[in-house]
């Protein structure tokens, strides 16, 4: 028998799913400090302008350490330029126009907290999977705890009422997204999964900064740092995180992570903007940390299966993740 050599699998996905929270939250912050100083198009044009170049150094350090690398077929390519659309541009967008208009960070992040619940309610009709009982109570748990955070906050904001919607939006966008990644055979690694959506996403802003005139970059040092910031952290390191814990954790343990981003962008925000930090955000706190063990919490006899892969492609290639059996293991 084999013994295993370095970080233990749970300690990694453990400190995986910690990460994955911190930058997820970073996104709202840094889109209020980045709508601030420039237009929404013009701080997502640079955004992923710094991305691709990122991206486009990675793909040269992973040429110079294993030579040439097996680009993935265009029948591959194809479905994830749609689920990229949705995922960066249908997401993001609506976010930084949201708070643009006003709409706090903490407002935003509270409705797009809802999403686990969504995907909880979906996962059976379109995937034909099962939450169990307790991970529903955890979902609910995690709902009341986002819901004491931020309440104070949704009354007190002045933002136009249709700018409310935009959050919607995003929501919409990213479990579009999500359901769309787990029903395509198109299987691909994470980093070639960020190549692609990072590039359809820069072409779109691109185009709609071109017609709206909006872009050229100002010269403030704070947009830049911003900038630099949101390209890092929410645009490749979040994502990045998501599309690994998506097919480690499952689609219902992994959209549960999201109920600690509320309670995260709270705290965030009193350290950075003196926002309040009540009894209902320690609360809040509490019910995500126990919703999160709820969701995640392994059922009897399951197992979550590994992957390994490559830069471009996973290997083996998985199979369908549409039918009952398979993602059952993922939920349990």
């Amino acid at each position: 028998m084999s013994k295993q050599i370095g970080i233990p699998r749970r300690l990694l996905l453990v400190g995986a799913a910690a990460a994955f929270v911190l930058t997820w939250s970073s996104g709202f912050i840094i889109a209020k400090t980045g709508t601030a100083t420039a237009p929404v198009l013009t701080v997502l044009v640079w955004r992923f302008l710094v991305v691709g170049a990122i991206l486009l150094i990675g793909m040269a350090w992973f040429r110079i350490r294993s030579g040439p690398a097996v680009l993935p077929a265009w029948r591959d390519i194809r479905p994830h330029l749609t689920i990229g659309l949705f995922a960066q541009f249908g997401y993001i967008l609506p976010i930084y126009l949201a708070v643009g208009a006003g709409v706090s960070a903490g407002t935003t992040a509270l409705i797009d907290a809802v999403q686990p619940l969504v995907v909880a309610t979906l996962v059976g009709p379109l995937l034909g999977l099962r939450v169990r009982a307790l991970q529903w109570l955890g979902l609910v748990l995690g709902a009341i705890g986002v819901v004491l955070i931020v309440a104070t906050d949704a009354s007190a904001s002045i933002s136009p009422t249709p700018a409310y919607l935009l959050p919607l939006v995003s929501l919409a966008s990213l479990v579009t997204a999500t359901f769309l990644e787990r029903r395509t055979t198109a299987r691909l690694s994470v980093f070639a999964t960020l190549v692609i959506h990072a590039g359809i996403t820069l072409a779109v802003v691109t185009v709609l900064a071109a017609l709206t005139g909006t872009l050229s970059p100002p010269a403030a040092p704070d947009f830049w740092v911003s900038t630099v910031l949101s390209a890092v952290f929410p645009a490749l390191i979040a994502y990045a995180l998501y599309w690994y814990l998506l097919r480690r954790l499952g689609i219902t343990a992994l959209n549960a992570l999201l109920f600690l981003v509320a309670p995260t962008t709270a705290v965030a925000g009193a350290l950075l903007f003196g926002d309040p930090f009540t009894p209902a955000t320690l609360a809040g706190l509490l019910l995500g940390a126990g919703a999160i063990a709820l969701v995640i919490a392994p059922g009897r006899g399951t197992r979550t299966p590994e992957r390994k892969g490559g830069v471009f492609r996973e290997t083996p290639p998985a199979q369908p993740e549409n039918t009952a059996s398979r993602e059952k293991l993922r939920l349990n």
